[in-house]
């Protein structure tokens, strides 16, 4: 079997580069634990998601209290636009304090794909959504975006619907795109944010010069555009703040209210959240989702008032999310909050 690409990439880097000593590693970030990341003096991350950013903010804050701090510094890009920022773990904004400066995943309405598709991207989204799970053409399997054949189909399938609305452009690689929400990768914008990168790397590794303070924004879709400024931190940041977090619901609420506000808010942009509390001074799981027999055994909590599964004022709420390696705690309050 080939090596993976980045062990190739590796190879390749340390015979050209004379001294320089790249090793590869083949795992999610998630499957290595604090002992892995307090090694580093520096972390570098050009992450493809939202989610796997915050886990890595996350990770590297939880260190700050081992009596080490680890600075990140964070580069992406968008087809021609990009960033970079240089984190402090504790000492400047993190990336959930300004998780505003990420745009929403654009998702197409559900009556446009299935009524009055225009783009060939909504004959695609339209097989995705609705089609798979209604043929199974594979049986119970989901969607694979890396499965040449799962691709195929759904193809196919894109290609027939359009013909049908007259629409043009389905292709497998923008099918491929679709599936996998691929952004085009711009060679240009790439290279800028790298030099930014290992700019700021060894600035912080050599002490020469101050580090970027600490946010650069790059954008090259019409000649070139640079902007630095300084992200403020949050003061209610989840992550790097020590104010307790409080969540305002009336006792009638719901918790499927709850979940929700956790997963949809500009604040918080969970992706599947389990909530646990104390009652009683035992621990009662709430919701689980990512465990299947626990999310079956929980489900119907969900239709179910904070009141009815003995929320008093001021109870702890416990979520646990991808986007985070610990665990947050909410105080959970009954009255809203008052301008004074």
């Amino acid at each position: 079997a080939t090596s993976p690409y980045h062990q190739n990439l590796a190879l390749v880097t340390n015979q050209r580069v004379p001294g320089c000593q790249v090793k590869p590693h083949f795992k999610k970030i998630q499957d290595y634990d604090e002992s892995f990341y307090q090694q580093f003096h520096i972390v570098v991350c050009g992450l493809d998601s939202i989610v796997a950013r915050r886990w890595a903010n996350g990770m590297l804050l939880s260190l700050v209290d081992q009596g080490s701090i680890v600075p990140m510094v964070d580069g992406g890009t968008e087809g021609f636009k990009g960033n970079a920022r240089v984190i402090i773990p504790s000492m400047n904004a993190c990336v959930d304090c300004n998780l505003e400066f990420y745009p929403p995943q654009v998702n197409f309405p559900l009556c446009t794909i299935a009524h009055t598709p225009r783009l060939p991207e909504h004959c695609i989204e339209y097989v995705k959504i609705l089609l798979w799970p209604k043929e199974k053409p594979f049986g119970d399997a989901a969607i694979d975006g890396d499965n040449p054949d799962h691709l195929q189909w759904i193809h196919e399938k894109a290609t027939e619907r359009a013909s049908e609305f007259h629409i043009s452009g389905v292709t497998y690689r923008l099918t491929q795109g679709v599936v996998k929400r691929i952004i085009p990768a711009v060679a240009s914008t790439n290279a800028a944010i790298a030099a930014v990168c290992a700019t700021e790397v060894f600035k912080i590794a050599t002490s020469c010069s101050n580090p970027l303070n600490n946010f650069v924004v790059f954008n090259d879709s019409d000649g070139i555009y640079t902007y630095c400024f300084e992200a403020e931190r949050n003061e209610k940041c989840l992550a790097c703040s020590q104010v307790p977090v409080k969540l305002y619901f009336p006792p009638e609420a719901k918790l499927q209210e709850v979940y929700d506000h956790l997963v949809n808010s500009q604040e918080f942009q969970m992706k599947s959240p389990g909530m646990t509390t104390t009652v009683d001074g035992r621990s009662k799981t709430l919701y689980m989702p990512s465990v299947p027999d626990i999310e079956k055994r929980t489900k119907e909590n969900l239709k179910k008032t904070l009141k009815e599964l003995g929320f008093v004022e001021g109870q702890e709420l416990v979520v646990v999310d991808v986007t985070n390696p610990m665990y947050i705690a909410f105080k959970m309050t009954f009255k809203e909050p008052t301008d004074t």
